[in-house]
């Protein structure tokens, strides 16, 4: 199990890393076909409205910080709560807009490989 919770905090940190880059096209690969993102004020995303949601950022400069509270694995399902912040500084100038709060993810072992399958995101500012 220490492999599989190594595993899944590496994911948030490629996450983190690849969201910062605007690289959408790693992100989208650390995440379920069936992939469901709840956030507050909003309706459910699913992984093509995700991708559509991130070409709105592509002016914007994105940093997130993550501190990883619990993972509990369960054969090939997981839950992983952290602590996120977010800035995201618009690049041509202008306030920066932060956010924080917990997120709780569920993840599935697909083929040997740990992705997000459902994304509870409770940012606020």
């Amino acid at each position: 199990m220490q492999n599989d919770e190594q595993a899944i905090r590496d994911l948030v940190a490629t996450w983190l890393a690849a969201s910062a880059a605007g690289d959408t096209e790693r992100v989208l690969t650390l995440m379920s076909d069936d992939v469901v993102f709840l956030v507050p004020g909003q309706a459910p995303l699913n992984k093509k409205d995700f991708a559509a949601s991130q070409s709105a950022l592509k002016d914007f400069d994105l940093q997130a910080t993550s501190d990883i509270q619990e993972i509990k694995v369960i054969g090939d399902w997981a839950y992983c709560w952290n602590k996120l912040a977010v800035q995201i500084t618009p690049r041509k100038g202008g306030a920066t807009m932060r956010r924080t709060g917990n997120v709780l993810s569920i993840l599935n072992k697909q083929q040997g490989k740990w992705v997000i399958t459902r994304d509870a995101n409770m940012l606020t500012q």
